[in-house]
């Protein structure tokens, strides 16, 4: 047990299957609650769509893990209702600093900018994670949290599966139409179906420290290489929640990971790192080996694989979770659409393609990461080592140091469901692009741009006056508003708008949404209910847009 957390037990609720009830099949079944698993759940659920979530533990993940959320992650977390208490317990931080031996050679900052909602990452354990998302579960009637229930057998079907699954009143069976796999790693589920994870195990182990300790380190990312209290290897020190700080140590191959674990081996090797006589306690060790891998496809017939069942990259570049909650945030819209029968089931495809597109980008960064952090000959580490002398006066040798590429949104530019652009445009959102944040202002309230979007279609049109413009902008919000899949109009203006019947108004009172949209007056931009641009124009145009809508959910028209 930890100093530092008490851990809840959920109580074991016995399932209808085994209570006498008729047997009922469901439209989803989610198999593992770890944060991409209730990310699913959660975001179905708020979608509407009756979702049964399998677990065969009865609290939360042991240990910090997953630890550093990003921006991206932290906006979704806020769209599934669980953003706040995240940021409000973590601790959140841009600045990142790189050392060679004890001196500063590089320093990065993930938000530059200003006006946006979320810092660029926040750190908290993984447990106070899942214990949130647990309760925002909770707040769903038609999401059936089932703990100790294991599953033990899954028979793939034409039009869905059936499941086996233990619990502590015996073995039932339930079938579903669909099923998404979640549950971790060394997925037993992806083990039954016998289905490959490709890739590569790396030659190196790193040991895990959570330290609780008093100090007063500023809430940034430190990263040593060949530091003076650990030669040879590397050192990363991250700060969390309740005066806990994660330290990982690099070991080496050849390292006994159950002889790195153990508290007199652990704590000499803390107590050189800080370098004075402060009081610390150990509160959770691990050891890990890295590895970059996924499957080939994402998606078998009925059955879709996410997080760590799916792909799996090195912890460092923070890639693991938030990578797996952007999966679930790909998935959950087209899957309602592909249930309620508004979207071919070939839509499907699409989250395998977009998501192991984005899990190559994420394998090929932390790859890189790995071969600089932890070079394989005396010449490479000759060349690193060189590389980190310059970056100290160098801008050029700056983009070669490698301590963890962060986590970011992948560009899906490449992406089926992407209108191409046919007028010019500057800056980022590019069609395949997740939505930037800007603040906004409704009726004299403050507000945040991606606060207002998502989980549906929206159409978002710049206007320089939205009083002159308002009877056409109003008539088009009821052709979109009327479509099978219906589309939300909302103006964007320079000026403070008065009140206007039809048509919801927001101001772009700083002129960050013009200045991040390269907006000009009539600019449109369609964007998915997963907060990626779809589409964008210089005009707003009914006929565009509902083939844009069309290309996106691979309907014909």
């Amino acid at each position: 047990m930890l100093s530092t957390y008490q851990y809840p037990k959920y109580d074991y609720v016995r399932p209808p299957e085994q209570s006498g009830a008729a047997a009922k099949r469901y439209p989803v079944v989610v198999i593992g609650a770890g944060p991409v698993g209730l990310a699913a759940a959660i975001d179905l659920a708020q979608l509407g769509v009756p979702v049964v979530l399998l677990d065969d533990d009865d609290t939360v993940s042991v240990g910090s893990r997953g630890l550093c959320y990003s921006r991206r992650a932290l906006e979704i977390l806020d769209r599934l209702g669980v953003g706040d208490p995240v940021v409000d317990k973590g601790v959140s931080w841009n600045v990142g600093r790189n050392f060679l031996e004890q001196n500063e050679v590089y320093n990065f900052n993930l938000s530059p900018q200003p006006d946006f909602k979320r810092p660029g990452m926040v750190n908290l354990q993984q447990y106070y994670l899942e214990e949130y998302e647990i309760a925002r579960a909770r707040e769903f009637d038609h999401l059936d949290l089932r703990f100790r229930n294991k599953v033990v057998s899954v028979t793939p079907e034409d039009q869905g599966a059936t499941l086996q699954v233990e619990t502590p009143d015996g073995i039932y069976s339930m079938s579903t139409d669909w099923l998404i796999v979640v549950d971790g790693a060394r997925s037993n589920v992806r083990r039954m179906l016998g289905l490959e994870i490709d890739g590569k195990i790396f030659m190196d182990r790193f040991l895990i420290a959570d330290v609780v300790m008093k100090a007063d380190f500023p809430a940034e990312r430190w990263f040593w290489f060949d530091p003076p209290f650990h030669r040879g290897q590397s050192v990363l020190l991250h700060r969390e929640a309740d005066n806990v700080y994660r330290i990982d140590f690099q070991l080496g191959w050849d390292a006994d990971p159950e002889e790195a674990k153990k508290p007199e081996n652990v704590i000499p090797r803390i107590q050189a790192m800080l370098g004075d006589t402060r009081e610390f306690a150990l509160e959770w060790v691990s050891v890990y080996t890295f590895q970059c891998r996924r499957m080939q496809s994402f998606r078998h017939g009925h059955v879709l694989f996410a997080g760590d069942a799916a792909h799996q990259v090195s912890p460092f570049g923070a890639r693991g979770a938030n990578s797996g909650i952007q999966d679930t945030d790909n998935l959950a819209w087209k899957l309602k659409l592909v249930l309620d029968g508004k979207a071919p089931q070939a839509l499907l495809d699409t989250y395998s393609e977009e998501r192991t597109f984005a899990a190559d980008e994420n394998i090929l960064n932390s790859t890189r990461s790995t071969d600089f952090i932890t070079p394989k000959s005396s010449t490479s580490r000759l060349f690193r080592n060189a590389v980190l002398e310059l970056a100290r006066d160098h801008a050029f040798a700056r983009a070669l140091v490698n301590s963890g590429r962060l986590s970011v949104a992948a560009y899906l530019t490449a992406s089926r469901l992407n209108t191409p652009d046919s007028s010019s445009f500057a800056g980022d959102m590019v069609p395949g692009a997740a939505m930037d944040d800007a603040p906004l202002q409704e009726a004299g309230q403050d507000l945040w741009l991606l606060d207002q979007i998502g989980n549906h279609f929206a159409a978002l049109v710049y206007v320089q006056d939205a009083q002159a413009v308002a009877a056409h902008y109003a008539a088009l919000a009821q052709t979109l508003a009327a479509l099978p899949i219906p589309v939300e109009l909302v103006l964007l203006t320079p000026q403070a708008p008065g009140k206007i019947s039809g048509v919801r108004v927001l101001y772009d009172h700083k002129g960050r949404f013009a200045e991040r949209y390269d907006a000009q007056a009539g600019t449109c931009y369609l964007l998915r209910p997963d907060q990626h641009v779809a589409a964008r124009w210089r005009a707003a145009d009914a006929s565009a847009i509902q083939a844009a809508l069309a290309r996106a959910t691979l309907n014909p028209r």
